[in-house]
């Protein structure tokens, strides 16, 4: 009677291990996007990021903010580029305050480069994680004069 015991508790502990550790060893979901362009990976979902425009005045790059996405800080896993860019140029930069424009229009600067690793993951899409852990702020990815700017809080 002890040993049935003793192999039932075993089994029920074995079987707990086993269900809590399924989630370490689950394999990496391969996401494809339906359109191309630049997503953020969060916890529930592939969120697409609007394109803005680089710009250059007297030799200084800045961006205007126009509405860019906010996430929240626990939320952002990675980024997901799809479709055709020169990713060997490729930049993660945040954005720090420069001056408004005549308009009024906030503009930002391109901060220090963010070290990042690019992984191809098939024909034309991309991961790109951050090395290090992210702060909250205004950040973008850059490649040539187009810009994937968002919030994050």
């Amino acid at each position: 009677m002890k040993t049935k015991m003793k192999r039932g508790t075993i089994l029920i502990f074995v079987l707990l291990i086993a269900l809590f550790s399924m989630p370490l060893y689950a394999k990496d979901d391969k996401v494809q996007p339906k359109e191309y362009g630049v997503y953020i990976k969060t916890q529930k979902s592939l969120v697409r990021l609007m394109p803005n425009m680089a710009y250059d005045e007297k030799g200084v790059f800045y961006v205007e903010s126009n509405n860019p996405a906010r996430f929240v800080l626990k939320d952002i896993g990675y980024f997901i580029i799809y479709g055709q860019y020169e990713t060997n140029i490729l930049t993660f930069n945040p954005l720090l305050f420069f001056q408004p424009s005549p308009l009024g229009k906030q503009r930002y600067i391109f901060g220090k480069d963010v070290d990042i690793t690019l992984k191809k993951q098939g024909t034309d899409l991309y991961s790109v994680k951050q090395k290090g852990l992210l702060s909250r702020g205004y950040y973008c990815l850059w490649i040539n004069d187009t810009v994937w700017d968002f919030i994050i809080e």
